[in-house]
């Protein structure tokens, strides 16, 4: 139990506004893309606070951080993490409050003298927003050999850097090799970034795994043209054809039902002017599901439409993967544990898939994992208007601290693991 452990809310929230003061935005929020200046910035900052509390700092050659509190024994530690990357748009809780939560249960823990018999551990993962570079969920990916890390570092973003010349810029790579950090147990808590727990009243999410993502880049060659003299039968229009997939993408989630959703969060076209047709489109899809087969059809069907569009307006067709990962569950016992944890608090609470991706997914192919969540306001996420009230974040530490130093094995008085 953690009746001892006092969580310090305020150090929480003024670690989460300090770290939201670099890159940040007009009228709220933060910009911290992956591997920029803003990223250096935030990474001296929380590693700092690693240091001030004496642990044992890491960095693995993708950038991947971690801090270790030793254990009575030199097992696998439990680690308890997220990432400190964001959106262009990004808001100060998505990631941060994973790995400050963990941060301030590792604090408290070491202030009110507690002791465990595994070590405790805080991680962030690089470019888990896949904001600059694809595929999301990079630095957890190549940590836990889901990801192939020179492929990964070949990469170029959409600035046109690639993640290793972005690595060496801001001297984010550190020494340790792909899989050194090996968690005996991994811990996630974040904000929902969906309406579901703030509408239904609820502290707590129970996750129970994360839904399947696939996305997609589609590119459309057709014939640019004078918008006034080509006749309308006579057009290659690039940019219809986009048109009719981005239609076709909200078709194919209105058909497949809950929870299949699709987005087209980008389309450039070319030569981008208002009285030429457009003869090239470049477009992005992104397709999840939380059933493997079903995420399967559906990006079936929108390849076959893609290329029947694209036939009919006598248009090419190509595409590439940007990221794609299956369904993942998480640890049954671990998921239980959580859901006993939050009914020993006396949090309300619900299971639940989470339709984002995050670093827990990595990690669940290769020890227990498990997510915890809070609620978002107006279910408002990769947004400067994220917010997430201080009373809605401390219990969520508080399960994520009960549940953490249960599994690294608390020390009691006697010297007896509980």
């Amino acid at each position: 139990m953690t009746a001892d452990l006092t969580i310090d809310l305020d150090r929480l929230m003024g670690r989460i506004a300090a770290l939201g003061r670099i890159g940040a935005l007009p009228g709220g929020g933060c910009k911290r893309l992956a591997l920029t200046p803003e990223d250096a910035e935030g990474r001296a900052l929380v590693t700092g606070w690693f240091r001030d509390l004496g642990l044992d700092v890491h960095t693995d050659v993708i950038g991947n951080c971690w801090a270790i509190r030793p254990g009575r024994s030199s097992g696998a530690p439990v680690v308890m993490g997220s990432h400190i990357d964001t959106v262009a748009t990004g808001g100060l809780y998505d990631g941060v409050l994973g790995v400050l939560g963990g941060l301030e249960v590792i604090e408290s823990a070491i202030q009110a003298g507690i002791e465990t018999e595994r070590p405790l551990a805080v991680a962030f993962f690089t470019n888990e927003e896949g904001a600059r570079f694809a595929p999301d969920m990079m630095g957890s990916g190549v940590a836990q050999g889901g990801l192939d890390l020179d492929e990964i570092l070949a990469k170029v973003g959409i600035d046109g850097v690639s993640v290793a010349e972005a690595l060496a810029a801001i001297g984010a790579a550190g020494s340790h090799p792909v899989g050194a950090l090996a968690p005996d147990t991994y811990l996630e808590l974040h904000i929902e970034q969906g309406p579901v727990l703030e509408a239904e009243g609820l502290a707590i999410g129970v996750v129970t795994g994360v839904q399947g993502i696939s996305w997609t880049e589609i590119t459309v060659e057709g014939q640019a043209a004078h918008a006034g003299t080509t006749p309308m039968a006579l057009r290659h229009d690039a940019g219809l054809v986009a048109a009719r997939i981005a239609a076709e993408a909200r078709a194919i989630a209105d058909a497949f039902g809950p929870p299949q959703v699709a987005t087209v969060g980008r389309i450039a076209l070319t030569p981008d002017l208002v009285n030429v047709i457009p003869e090239r489109a470049v477009l992005t899809v992104d397709l999840r599901n939380a059933d493997e087969a079903r995420l399967q059809a559906a990006e079936a069907r929108l390849f076959a439409q893609a290329e029947a569009f694209a036939a009919a307006e006598g248009c090419r067709l190509s595409r590439r993967t940007l990221a794609r990962f299956e369904p993942v569950a998480f640890d049954a016992t671990l998921v239980d544990a959580v859901e006993a944890g939050a009914a020993a608090l006396g949090l309300t609470h619900r299971r639940m898939p989470s339709g984002a991706g995050h670093d827990a997914q990595m990690f669940a192919p290769r020890c227990p994992s498990a997510m915890i969540f809070v609620p978002s306001q107006d279910g408002i996420s990769h947004n400067i208007r994220e917010y997430t009230a201080p009373e809605e974040i401390a219990p969520g530490v508080r399960l994520l601290a009960q549940v953490a130093l249960a599994r690294a094995g608390r020390v009691d008085q006697k010297g007896q693991t509980e």
